[in-house]
Order: C-alpha cells, then sequence, then structure tokens
C-alpha cells in the first residue's frame, strides 16, 4: 500500500491494487463521524456492444440498469435490509459510463462494506426475478418519459450524434428491456464486474490497511479480463440533425442546445479539457457573463438556464440549457456572443476571478464524501488522478478559451432540442 499526497490542496489518500486487479482508494479523515464506501464500476448504459474471449456480445439497450435494479438480490436476501439491519444508508445509480453503489454509516462500517462488496460481486439472478423487475422498470422509463427535463436532453443526444449509444436512454426503452433476461445479466456482470474493472473508495475515520485487507479477503481472488468495448464509428463534428422538437404538459418551451467537441485524450489532457470547457462555458453564458445578463434582462431566460462542458467515452459536447419562449433567439446570441469572443478576446481580469472562483468551488466540493468518491472513481476510470486539478488548472490560459470557442461555438456544429407545450 502506498500513499499519495497533494500538499496544495492539503489531501491524501492510501492506495492499492489488489492481486484480483481492484483498485482500492483510502481517504482517511480522523475525527469524522460518518464513514463513506463507494464501489464503481466501469460499465454504463452505452456499453452494449463489448467482445469478452474472443466472443462478441450485443445486449439490449438499458441493460446496466437494470443490472444494477437485479444487484440488490442476494442469496441470503435483499441487500437494502441487509443495510438497514447495520444502521447503514445505502443507494446505487448507473449513468451513460459508471454504475456505482455506495453505503453511508456512523457505525457498524466493517459490516456494511462487507455487504456493499458481497453485492457488486455476487450475482444471483432467477428468470422469475428477472421478469418481476421488469414491471417496476418498465414504470420508472415511463416516469422519465413524462419529465420534460429528460426528454428534452435525450432528445438533444438523438440529434447530434449519428452512431454513438448516447442517442439511448440509460434506462433503455419500454420495448428494448423486454428482452433482457437472466443470462443477459449474467454476461454483463462477468465481462463488466470483474475485480480488474472495479474500484473502491472509502472515506472516513478509518484505517486503510484495514480496508485493504477486508476488500481482498471479501472479493474474488481471480480476474477474467475486461471485456473491449465498441461505440461505433467515430462521430463527425457536425450535428445529425440541427433541430427536434416534442410537445409535453409544461408552462412554457423547455430546451437544451448542444455544440459539439472533439473528444478528449486520455491522461491528464482530459482533465485539462474539462476545465477548458467549463471556464469557456462560463466566459460564453455564464451567471457571471455579459451575455447572461443580457438574455435574463431582456427575458430570454431566467434563473434556470445553465451552461457547462460534458464527457463521456467518444464524445464531449458545450450544452446550455433552460426555459424560453424563443430557445431559437438564444441559440443566434451564443453563436454571436463566441464570434464576439473570438474577435475581440476574453476579459483577462474577468478570466482571472472566474479561473479563482472555479478552483474554489472545486476545494469546497471536496468537504463532500459523496462527491469526491464519485470524482476519484470516475477519473480514475479515464486514467487521471483526480487531484491533479489544481495543477493542470493552471494550465488553461485565456488564449486557449479564445481558440475552443471559436472551433466549436458553430451552427454546424449545433443541434437544438425543444420541448414546447401542447396547443
Amino acid at each position: 500500500m502506498k500513499k499519495k499526497e497533494f500538499p496544495q490542496l492539503g489531501e491524501a489518500y492510501f492506495e492499492q491494487r489488489l492481486e484480483n486487479g481492484m483498485m482500492v482508494r483510502v481517504v482517511e479523515k480522523p475525527g469524522f463521524a460518518k464513514k463513506f464506501a463507494f464501489v464503481a464500476a466501469n460499465f454504463g448504459s452505452i456499453d452494449t456492444k463489448f467482445r469478452l474471449n474472443g466472443v462478441s456480445y450485443e445486449t439490449p439497450d438499458g441493460v446496466a440498469h437494470y443490472l444494477e435494479h437485479k444487484m440488490f438480490d442476494l442469496p441470503e436476501g435483499n441487500a437494502m435490509e441487509l443495510f438497514a439491519q447495520n444502521a447503514g444508508s445505502n443507494n446505487a445509480f448507473t449513468s451513460y459510463t459508471m454504475t456505482a453503489y455506495y453505503v453511508e454509516c456512523t457505525e457498524h462500517f466493517e459490516e456494511n462494506l462487507s455487504i456493499l462488496l458481497r453485492l457488486v460481486t455476487t450475482p444471483y439472478f432467477t428468470e422469475e426475478s428477472v421478469e418481476k423487475e421488469r414491471g417496476i422498470i418498465a414504470q420508472e422509463i415511463k416516469m422519465y418519459d413524462d419529465s420534460d427535463g429528460n426528454v428534452v436532453q435525450e432528445n438533444l443526444f438523438r440529434a447530434m450524434y449519428l452512431h454513438h449509444p448516447a442517442r439511448v436512454p440509460v434506462a433503455g426503452t419500454v420495448e428494448s428491456i423486454q428482452d433482457i433476461t437472466a443470462r443477459t445479466l449474467y454476461d454483463c456482470h462477468r465481462a463488466f464486474y470483474d475485480p480488474s474493472n472495479l474500484i473502491l473508495c472509502v472515506i472516513g475515520d478509518v484505517d486503510a490497511a484495514k480496508v485493504v485487507e477486508q476488500a481482498a479477503r471479501e472479493t474474488p481472488k481471480d480476474s477474467v479480463g475486461i471485456a473491449e468495448r465498441d461505440y461505433g464509428p467515430a462521430e463527425p463534428m457536425t450535428a445529425a440533425q440541427p433541430h427536434i422538437e416534442a410537445r409535453m404538459e409544461v408552462a412554457m418551451p423547455t430546451f437544451a442546445i448542444g455544440f459539439k467537441c472533439e473528444p478528449a485524450d486520455a491522461g491528464n489532457e482530459l482533465l485539462r479539457m474539462e476545465f477548458l470547457g467549463s471556464m469557456a462555458a462560463e466566459l460564453l453564458a455564464g451567471e457571471s457573463s455579459a451575455l447572461y445578463t443580457r438574455l435574463y434582462e431582456s427575458g430570454l431566460i431566467d434563473a434556470d438556464f445553465s451552461v457547462d462542458y460534458e464527457r463521456m467515452k467518444g464524445l464531449a459536447l458545450l450544452e446550455a440549457a433552460g426555459d424560453s419562449d424563443d430557445p431559437d433567439a438564444v441559440l443566434e446570441a451564443l453563436l454571436e456572443e463566441a464570434q464576439r469572443i473570438a474577435r475581440t478576446g476574453v476579459d483577462r481580469a474577468q478570466f482571472a476571478r472566474l479561473k479563482k472562483s472555479m478552483l474554489g468551488r472545486r476545494l469546497r466540493e471536496l468537504d463532500s464524501f459523496e462527491n469526491t468518491c464519485y470524482r476519484i472513481c470516475a477519473f480514475h476510470m479515464d486514467g487521471v488522478d483526480y487531484y491533479d486539478y489544481p495543477a493542470v488548472f493552471d494550465t488553461v490560459t485565456p488564449e486557449d478559451v479564445e481558440q475552443f470557442l471559436a472551433a466549436v461555438v458553430q451552427r454546424e456544429r449545433a443541434a437544438i432540442s425543444i420541448v414546447y407545450p401542447k396547443e
């Protein structure tokens, strides 16, 4: 076990890769009452096509989310009930790129960690239990379909991308989940819940050596290898279709605008691009920008408007979203402002203030155990040490932002998704 220290943050963690390939990272926080354990599988909704040990698989959309639901079934009972017996508060989620399970507690930490490790490494599915879950997940999908926020986001990805599996909702569709069987779940668990594809992150008043010892003792001894993923051909930088719309029971139109970005490389360049994209988004139309003020005062946007940079394996985008009576006018304003910044340059004083503000927000986020575990795990999956971010952030310059906006905020790269009120 080795200790990695980050003096600029005043943080450190202990790290050990187990013999079975599982990565364990522990952030000791003496004196804190809460203990938090987070296990992440490098497996999300976009991982539906893969090869393992020479065999090709193509699974139904929504399988990662379906598997997350069924992992709580153990031979000895439901894991949620076991956590409750040990005063553990637990949850799980599936994203486009990750499935994660976590528990927090102030007592019985070893017992709760044991349940968590057993949960993610013990597949236990029957055709009867899988069939029973189908109706529950179908209702969840219908609930998402009734949310204008979900619909506008999912439609945006459908409009922007030709091939990438992000075009499909994380939970799949009511139709796609009909083809998921116990065999499907066992295949995906074997391919993606291998110890070498998992990371355990623990934060709290714990002994790192004991955590590592317990993880080594209570996880499988062998690894079958990691599946090779297939996300289809590389995406062109032009949007698949510039406009997509739907009608729902909403008071006013809600929208999401996306601009395609080149996918970032792995390693610290990926971390740098995330900071650069976030900085560019803030300078273009963040709350402290001149454009935000103009749009807000003119009534084109309200306080729900947001702009940010998002990425996942094989894609990246700059996105603006909110409510507006004229979403197309917001798109035109973004295009014009990006051109203005390209001509006149970024205000250096504003850039310096924003850089300090963004760094400060990241530092404050370290107070959240859940957020810190998530970022440590997510960046580890991309070959990045999240705690390196202050040094990487320092390399972003105003010129970088100007070049980024000039290249990315272009009409041919843009797609707009709008949900209008029903007539």
